[in-house]
């Protein structure tokens, strides 16, 4: 009878299945999926194509894993924002944007490249991105619907807003992304308030 794996084994497996994922993400993004393989990705991490079998099926079951693991991770920290915000929905709101800001710009730049243009995806995936932006979508249309009902923001429309929103925090890692320091910080700053604007609230509402 085997022995389960030790802890540090886990941790050693799974610090290594993160950078498999990071690394197929970023080359996914950067390519598309079709011109990927996994000799790029072996390539890219500077190991043999046959290491990746011992994580990995294949490329298909690489590209699910980097597309649920990033925006598994992104979305579990919106949430989580979300729902343990005491305060305002003006506070709310501003605290996603900037928190999904910062995840863009500094935590997975690759993953916001993924989930932009599903329909050139194979339909599994085309599925889960889909899913994924739902869910995105439902975190901001929530704190917005509701802040609207509230009296704190002037929306004309949500959807609009919404489009609008996301549309520019697509941008972020191209505005800011190549910035350092305190210009970095100062960007993803103004971005956020500017993008408050859309709901008729600014730094003098929080």
């Amino acid at each position: 009878m085997s022995s389960a794996p030790s802890p540090r084994i886990e941790r050693k497996r799974d610090k290594r299945v993160q950078e498999i994922v990071r690394t197929a993400a970023d080359l996914f993004a950067e390519r598309g999926y079709d011109a990927v393989s996994l000799d790029d990705v072996a390539e890219r991490l500077d190991v043999t194509k046959g290491s990746l079998y011992y994580y990995f099926a294949g490329k298909d079951e690489l590209c699910t894993a980097a597309l649920e693991t990033l925006g598994n991770g992104w979305m579990e920290r919106l949430e989580e924002l979300s729902a343990a915000y005491d305060g305002s929905d003006v506070g709310r709101l501003r605290a996603l944007l900037h928190e999904h800001i910062m995840i863009a710009v500094r935590d997975y730049p690759a993953a916001l490249r993924l989930f932009l243009v599903p329909r050139e995806w194979p339909a599994s995936q085309a599925r889960s991105i889909k899913a994924m932006r739902t869910r995105h979508d439902a975190i901001f249309r929530d704190v917005i619907d509701s802040g609207v009902r509230a009296g704190e923001f002037d929306a004309i429309s949500t959807d609009v807003t919404l489009q609008c929103m996301h549309a520019a925090m697509t941008q972020a890692p191209t505005w800011c992304g190549r910035l350092t320091g305190r210009a970095r910080t100062r960007a993803i700053d103004e971005l956020t308030d500017t993008l408050m604007l859309l709901v008729g609230c600014s730094r003098a509402d929080d």
